[in-house]
């Protein structure tokens, strides 16, 4: 009965932290020409860039890149987002000793 209640809360978890995440996605309408992405939604967008891909398969209007941004400050924490999320997986798995 634990595990079902673990299963369950784990469950509930995931939902809501993804509903969290694809509430602030790319393309969604929140930028203007007025109030444009910064430096923040750019790290933010870089580390929710997976879920934006696979959501813009099914939804044409969601982006992996918010297209009405700051410039240079949204591409660079765009950008270092993406390497320290992805690029990091490959410093964390460990080499295989040679014999």
């Amino acid at each position: 009965m634990k595990s079902k209640t673990k299963r369950a809360l784990l469950l509930l978890v995931i939902l809501s932290l993804s509903m969290f995440m694809v509430a602030c996605i790319p393309g969604d309408g929140d930028y203007s020409q007025i109030k444009p992405a910064n430096f923040f939604s750019g790290v933010w967008h870089g580390w929710i860039a997976p879920i934006s891909l696979i959501l813009g398969f099914f939804t044409p209007n969601y982006r992996v890149y918010e297209i009405i941004n700051t410039g240079w400050a949204y591409d660079f924490g765009f950008y270092i987002a993406i390497i320290s999320g992805f690029g990091g997986l490959s410093l964390s798995r460990k080499k295989k000793k040679e014999k």
